[in-house]
């Protein structure tokens, strides 16, 4: 059993590196089957984007894609760590890089709506 659920759960962004394409009024809505994790987001820069992933202990090994607003289709992949705040909502802090350009990395946080 996995110590973490976010099934039919919603995030958003708190922080985000420069080079981020997502902004605070992305939202991503998961779904979780075991160690499965799947989501689909949108809103602000992005028009649709979509996560498949797997869950290992306290971090979800993910690829993601999207199309922006500006018609750009981007990917790349992240390994996020999954934690609680101080009022147990999930947070999730994500080291990605971009596929697609080899220079493009960060850091984003988001938390549970």
């Amino acid at each position: 059993m996995t110590k973490f659920n976010i099934n039919n759960k919603i995030f958003s962004l708190v922080e985000n590196s420069e080079n981020g394409e997502v902004n605070s009024e992305t939202l991503f809505r998961y779904k979780q089957e075991k160690t499965l994790i799947t989501a689909d987001y949108n809103g602000g820069t992005i028009k649709y984007g979509k996560i498949i992933g797997y869950l290992e202990k306290d971090e979800i090994n993910m690829l993601y894609q999207c199309l922006t607003v500006d018609n750009e289709l981007k990917a790349g992949k992240a390994v996020a760590k999954i934690s609680l705040d101080k009022n147990n909502k999930i947070k999730l802090k994500l080291n990605w890089v971009w596929l697609n350009d080899k220079s493009g990395k960060g850091t984003s946080e988001y938390i549970e709506n």
